[in-house]
């Protein structure tokens, strides 16, 4: 299990890069443009992915295992909701993107099988408790950013920007 997740952090890293290049092709008033996505915007889709990573990142840094990787994590707030902006601009977004994802690289590259079968307890954004299997829950996670991701790809297209190759075969090394 654990070379399924450190293939899935090394895609989503891959295909986050190539979102983020493909995205800096529009103007800062195309990317805000509310183009009836959930989250209204390719600038306010990529908030919620990064949202999203921050408030699983945080849940997993609570993991008994204390993932080292995490401590970046850590000290970050906690996003109010999902809809949160952290960032106003591609920029500044795209810095906290490539260093969330060399965390999550990190993180993948700790996880050990024990992990992996245990069960993580946490609170969701409405204060609700679940204890569920560590290693589903790490599958939602990116399996959290593929499909927003999706739907960013969507919109680029969309605005007349091709992100390019984004099937994971493209990341499932040869044998």
């Amino acid at each position: 299990m654990k070379s399924n997740f450190e293939l899935m952090a090394s895609y989503n890293q891959w295909m986050n890069k190539s979102t983020y290049e493909a995205a800096s092709n529009l103007a800062e008033d195309e990317l805000e443009a509310d183009l009836g996505a959930f989250f209204g915007s390719i600038i306010g889709t990529l908030n919620h992915i990064l949202v999203g990573d921050r408030i699983w990142l945080k849940r997993f840094a609570s993991h008994d295992a204390a993932f080292p990787s995490l401590d970046y994590v850590r000290a970050l707030e906690v996003p109010s909701s999902l809809d949160t902006t952290l960032y106003l601009n591609l920029s500044a977004l795209r810095d906290a993107r490539v260093k969330m994802d060399e965390v999550i690289v990190e993180f993948a590259s700790e996880l050990a099988d024990e992990a992996i079968g245990s069960t993580l307890s946490y609170s969701n954004t409405k204060g609700e408790r679940f204890t569920k299997n560590f290693g589903f829950l790490l599958q939602h996670f990116f399996n959290h950013q593929t499909h927003h991701r999706g739907q960013v790809s969507i919109l680029l297209s969309q605005s007349g920007v091709d992100v390019g190759v984004t099937d994971l075969l493209m990341s499932i090394p040869s044998e």
